[in-house]
């Protein structure tokens, strides 16, 4: 049965800047290979086509029959062309700037109230935070006095300080105290700051990125499902050290869960790995969507849509015994936080929860997420090296499989058509390789540096404190509110499990009677089997998963 998402549909709809291709040049667009230029030719108001040019010679050698024979077989396997363009050599440049896009910042609730919060949208760095009243401001990380970041500041009466000579911002950026300014003098007109637009819809904050383009309501996400009643989510947050096209790449990629996350939850099994169905019902300049399912089954009951920029959710309708139609959600937001790296809002919800979930706290399922990401990182990270290395667009890299590949062949297609207007790309025939190397901060900033300040390790490597995104803590931790105040919390009991059980012991040895003895003794091994408890907590909340074959 088809799934109902009037909603969402106009959010994926052709770009209408009239002409803007026109300023485009195949130069500034792609690297071209040996024998291989494109050719630009007139489409649509919105488009550019580029035709391929190739030098093919023929070949004749004896065994050019069983060559083209095998090559025939590859590609009954293999992921082909997609559109008539395609098999023409014709290539599909849409209208595109990434920063005329909404960009998913955080979970509402997980925004602190009393700090800063320290952001980026690829290489644009950015402070978030919430000021008397509870509204949500983000500026240019960038204090216009000193340059010095704003979300290493603090928060005074509602105001965000600069904590480097304690420059006060409020409202549109404008400046309200400068304590070094003489009494008599004003404040001047160029100390504020660039602003963003922001946006809390559906418990996200969005931000808009461009600083020439007013917002546009129209391209601000809305999920059917979770506006439904009775829809339950439970949502998390994560950093992670890849790119978020290589992360959006995992996440549209059914067919590695049952090798990858066998047993981590109670449906990947690798027993499970098998041929897939898909079929792509809709290509836009925006993105595409489609129908997958598994080959044995003979259907296809989830619907995968992904939406530009970075919005990808998987939906599912389930009818139960007594014929009530339930709702599916997996949504995922891969905000492009610079080379290398990204960060996840993860939301799995329904209209109907298992009873057996809600017998687990929360903590529990993002810890489990966590997990799931470590158990990708290597693959992953690894595979964010080879695409800056090889310099090459990923059709020379990848064996895309029909039965398994279809969404991410699709979704580097996409990347061809618009990735001339992101800061850098890695498409299915195209590339543009970041024209800068990137940046590592060695000093963390935000609630990094207050985390890792704080802790006795002072942030010391290989301590749970290290400002490193390979480490649980400061991938997950840090960024969720309820996982914190848990870690927190275990810490104290396990701390006063700890001292009670000292307490005990010491009394035990002091006691004269066999019975107190044993009653102490008793209760010193319980607050001991508290504390071990306690410890097996926390460590489920910070300690990354390791694979059993690589401990030591």
């Amino acid at each position: 049965m088809a799934l109902s998402l009037s909603p969402s549909l106009h959010y994926a709809t052709y770009l209408s800047k009239p002409n803007s291709t026109s300023k485009l040049t195949t130069p500034n667009l792609i690297w071209n290979y040996p024998l291989l230029c494109f050719r630009p030719v007139n489409l649509r108001n919105n488009q550019t086509k580029l035709h391929a040019v190739t030098d093919l010679r023929s070949n004749d050698a004896p065994g050019s029959l069983h060559q083209a024979k095998d090559e025939a077989d590859d590609h009954k396997v293999l992921v082909g062309p997609s559109s008539e363009e395609e098999s023409k050599g014709d290539r599909i440049v849409a209208d595109y700037d990434w920063t005329e896009e909404w960009y998913p910042l955080y979970l509402t609730k997980d925004v602190p109230d009393d700090a800063p919060l320290g952001l980026t949208v690829f290489d644009q760095q950015l402070v978030l935070y919430k000021d008397g009243n509870g509204v949500l401001h983000c500026y240019q990380d960038r204090c216009p006095h000193r340059l010095a970041k704003l979300s290493e500041g603090q928060l005074v009466d509602g105001r965000l300080e600069c904590l480097y000579h304690g420059w006060q911002f409020e409202g549109n950026g404008q400046c309200v105290k400068i304590p070094q300014l003489p009494a008599d003098a004003k404040i001047p007109r160029s100390a504020c700051l660039k602003t963003y637009e922001v946006k809390d819809s559906q418990g996200v904050v969005w931000v808009w990125m461009s600083q020439k383009t007013p917002p546009k309501p129209e391209k601000l996400p809305w999920f059917e499902n979770f506006a439904r009643p009775g829809f339950q989510d439970v949502s998390t947050i994560h950093e992670l050290p890849y790119d978020h096209s290589i992360l959006l790449e995992n996440l549209m990629d059914p067919a590695h869960i049952p090798i990858s996350h066998d047993r981590t939850d109670w449906t990947a099994k690798r027993e499970d790995a098998q041929p897939l169905l898909f079929e792509v019902t809709e290509r836009t300049d925006r993105g595409f969507a489609g129908w997958w399912g598994k080959e044995k089954d003979g259907s296809m009951p989830n619907f995968l849509r992904f939406d530009a920029p970075c919005v990808l959710q998987n939906n599912r309708e389930l009818v139960d015994k007594d014929g009530q139609k339930n709702y599916f959600t997996g949504l995922f937001l891969c905000r492009p936080t610079g080379q290398g790296k990204s960060m996840l809002i993860v939301r799995f919800g329904s209209t109907k929860r298992s009873p057996l979930a809600k017998l687990f706290p929360k903590w529990y399922f993002h810890q489990n997420a966590s997990k799931v990401f470590e158990q990708d990182m290597g693959f992953l990270s690894s595979q964010n090296e080879v695409l800056i290395k090889e310099k090459v667009p990923t059709k020379d890299l990848y064996l895309n499989l029909r039965s398994s590949d279809t969404w991410v062949a699709e979704y580097r297609k996409w990347m061809d058509k618009v990735g001339h207007g992101m800061p850098y790309h890695f498409g299915h025939s195209t590339i543009s390789p970041p024209k800068l190397p990137a940046v590592v901060e060695h000093a963390p900033a935000g609630l990094v540096a207050g985390t890792s300040a704080s802790s006795p390790a002072k942030g010391g490597i290989g301590s749970m404190h290290a400002p490193n995104l390979a480490n649980r803590y400061f991938r997950h931790v840090i960024h969720c509110k309820g996982c914190s105040s848990v870690v927190k919390a275990f810490t104290a009991w396990k701390n006063g499990l700890s001292a009670a059980a000292l307490v005990f012991t010491a009394l035990a040895i002091l006691a004269s009677s066999r019975q107190w003895k044993s009653f102490l003794l008793v209760s010193a091994t319980l607050c001991l089997g508290g504390v071990y408890a306690c410890s097996t907590a926390i460590a489920m909340n910070t300690t990354n998963f390791i694979r059993v074959h690589r401990r030591l």
